[in-house]
């Protein structure tokens, strides 16, 4: 065998080590299945679904029991039923949903989360099965903020949650009233009942809380149509085949009526999708 035979097998050994095979990267990567997150649920038993744990009649964690209840815990719960797993909740929060997805901490998020533009660019999103209205909480005290129409005036601070899709919509829509950006929800109360805000902004479930558990704070809805959001569940995109289950789960649940079942047990029936 010659000298430059004898190079050439030298040199192509260690490249036959690496590729396992002369075939090209591309063909490699053409015959390897893509990760099948629906395929792997299935295998182990177990869905993770990331929630809010503070969300009031969607994903709520009592103090004293430590359980999870909510409209969005029963659907999640009836999901695992239909894919015959067992769900597991992880908790999470709106901002820290998209690093929570992308980084595979949760197979998917089940906390009635608004859909955006901005997080569409991100996240998969279902067909929505809810929607709300953006209320604002005053406290009885109050007397700059009577009505709608008093709060985008100089001098109003209009408290939010960071993360929330109401941090964008009043972004984008005060003119004249100060937006004050929290780090959590009780944060956001805690300004209002203080007087150094004046309201904040939330949705229906959120505010029934407020309405149903304390006495300091009044409802301020608005006039007309203001902002409704759809709410649906998120996922990592990519994912195709359990996107298409989990749309079809949500689907056989409204017209069934069982997403309406879950829905009256707590109270937020008027937010279920027509």
């Amino acid at each position: 065998m010659s000298v430059l035979r004898l190079l050439a097998l030298a040199l192509l050994v260690p490249l036959l080590a690496t590729t396992g095979s002369p075939r090209s990267e591309a063909a490699t990567a053409r015959a390897e299945p893509r990760h099948d997150r629906l395929a792997r649920i299935e295998a182990t038993g177990v869905l993770r679904a990331c929630v809010w744990p503070d969300y009031y009649g969607i994903s709520f964690r009592n103090p004293r029991s430590q359980q999870l209840s909510g409209l969005e815990i029963d659907n999640a719960r009836e999901l695992g039923r239909m894919l015959g797993v067992d769900v597991v909740f992880v908790d999470s929060s709106f901002s820290r949903l998209v690093d929570d997805l992308l980084a595979d901490r949760c197979d998917i998020a089940t906390f009635a989360i608004g859909i955006t533009h901005e997080r569409q660019q991100h996240l998969r999103f279902t067909r929505p099965h809810l929607a709300s209205e953006i209320y604002a909480i005053s406290a009885r005290s109050n007397r700059r903020v009577q009505q709608w129409a008093d709060i985008d005036r100089p001098g109003t601070v209009v408290a939010v949650a960071k993360g929330t899709l109401h941090e964008g919509v009043m972004r984008e829509r005060l003119r004249a009233a100060e937006l004050r950006v929290l780090d959590t929800p009780a944060a956001r109360e805690q300004e209002v009942m203080s007087g150094r805000a004046d309201v904040f902004m939330t949705d229906y479930p959120f505010s029934r809380r407020l309405l149903d558990q304390s006495d300091w704070a009044r409802l301020i809805s608005p006039p007309g149509r203001y902002h409704v959001t759809p709410y649906g569940w998120a996922m990592a995109p990519g994912d195709e085949r359990f996107h298409a289950r989990v749309d079809q789960a949500l689907a056989t649940m409204l017209s069934d009526g069982r997403l309406h079942a879950h829905a009256r047990r707590h109270g937020l029936e008027p937010i279920v999708a027509r």
